[in-house]
């Protein structure tokens, strides 16, 4: 294999990852901003109750955020094809079904917030997250409607726009906790709960911002005119529904499973659960690549798909597993290598460092699986199969990696290490069985044509 002949698919790919990757790193930058400006009031249930809060807000979301990931596939073929007022149409509809969405997520977040005195939580750590849990609960409106913005221009192969706004309402955010959470410019100080005001405050500004960016535009201006009372329709919401509701379900699967093992992880002891925290949150951090590489995949791969060309299909395939398998390789190694140095960085507690560094060198086995599971589901995203990735993801996380990590930790007493073998075992079946999905699939649905 000439590797050179691939150099134009790296240089695509990567371009229209980069930004999807950067909006990510700043979205995880600014959460531990976050934690660290509430940690400077030197008062642990206020920290406690931003992190709390964020866990339950982060598992609420997942739904709709996979919802709204089902308008880019279907954007992108028509976008190759010339369908720009179909486009448009499916883009209004995505509107009006994510803002039905937000809405709905908001009244669920608004009444679970009302029982967080009775899950086992401090009383005042419970207390000081209702405040900051529901400014979140309200920033999942104007989040949703961003999203359909997001997904939307990824569909037309433009991931840079929405970089500029995440980071630009990344850093109001930061300025807004400034004001909020101790109290300046004559605001009062609200502690966690200015931090959860910040952050509904910066999300508002999202949307405002897309549509102000796209109106200037008029390759992107043309959508707008397309829009009309009579747009929205039924068949298209169904159909965006049947793309992104199995999205949505995979993710939340995927989810369930680490949450699950950080529960698991808390019934063997403290310093188990803040090792497998860190590790967690390296793991997290170094897999942000993966992911943009897995968007720019689906944006491509729908576009290749549009056209009818399956050589170009398999190709930009090829490349994507070429990046990501040569990029998780060197993050295992950095791992393995670096685990003490790294979990080090996190705690001085010599017990948490010793059992991270174990993690570490488990998340080395898995970090491969992980990569190619990934970016197979962007492939099969593009071609738009999605119902197999959720029955996959269920058979991967919940029928072998949480049974087989619960046996190993608990049954052979295993302990931490056990659960993470676990992850060996889910995530590499999923790489295993999304891989070959996307091999049989590709050349049936490769040329489908948009609905």
């Amino acid at each position: 294999m000439n590797f050179r002949t691939y150099m134009p698919q790296y240089r695509q790919t990567l371009l229209l990852a980069f930004p999807v990757i950067l909006s990510q790193v700043g979205q995880v930058v600014v959460q531990l901003v976050d934690n660290m400006m509430v940690g400077r009031l030197g008062d642990p249930d206020q920290l406690a109750a931003v992190s709390l809060g964020t866990a339950f807000f982060v598992t609420g979301m997942m739904p709709g955020m996979g919802l709204a990931l089902g308008l880019t596939p279907i954007v992108g073929p028509l976008y190759v094809q010339g369908g720009h007022r179909t486009a448009a149409r499916f883009f209004q509809n995505s509107l009006l079904l994510n803002l039905a969405v937000g809405v709905l997520l908001f009244g669920l977040m608004m009444g679970a917030s009302f029982f967080f005195d009775r899950i086992g939580q401090p009383p005042r750590v419970a207390e000081l997250t209702v405040p900051y849990f529901r400014y979140l609960a309200w920033s999942v409106i104007p989040f949703m409607l961003f999203s359909a913005f997001k997904q939307f221009m990824e569909g037309v192969g433009n991931t840079s726009i929405a970089m500029g706004i995440t980071i630009t309402a990344n850093l109001l955010n930061v300025g807004l906790n400034y004001v909020f959470i101790y109290g300046h410019f004559g605001a009062p100080a609200m502690g966690a709960a200015g931090a959860g005001l910040a952050t509904f405050l910066s999300r508002c500004v999202m949307p405002v911002l897309f549509v102000a960016v796209l109106m200037r535009k008029d390759s992107y201006r043309r959508y707008f005119r397309f829009f009309g009372t009579g747009g929205f329709s039924w068949p298209k919401i169904t159909t965006l529904n049947k793309v992104g509701l199995p999205i949505a379900g995979q993710m939340f699967l995927e989810v369930c499973a680490f949450s699950i093992t950080s529960v698991m992880m808390g019934w063997i002891g403290a310093v188990q659960m803040a090792a497998n925290q860190i590790t967690m949150s390296l793991v997290t951090f170094s897999f942000m690549v993966v992911t943009g590489i897995s968007a720019a995949t689906t944006i491509r791969i729908s576009h290749e798909s549009g056209r009818g060309d399956l050589t170009a299909v398999r190709r930009v395939a090829a490349a994507s597993y070429h990046i990501t398998v040569a990029y998780m390789l060197l993050v295992s190694l950095l791992l393995v290598v670096f685990r003490y140095p790294l979990i080090g960085a996190f705690t001085p507690d010599r017990a948490v460092i010793e059992v991270g560094a174990q993690l570490c060198i488990l998340a080395a086995f898995f970090e491969l699986s992980d990569g190619i599971q990934t970016v197979s589901v962007g492939m099969l995203r593009g071609i738009r199969d999605v119902k197999a990735p959720m029955i996959i993801a269920f058979l991967s996380y919940i029928v072998i990696n949480l049974p087989v990590g619960y046996v190993l930790a608990f049954t052979f007493g295993m302990g931490a290490s056990g659960l993470w073998i676990g992850f060996i075992f889910g995530l590499t079946v999923a790489a295993v069985l999304l891989s070959y999905r996307f091999r049989k699939m590709t050349a049936e649905r490769a040329s489908e044509p948009p609905v």
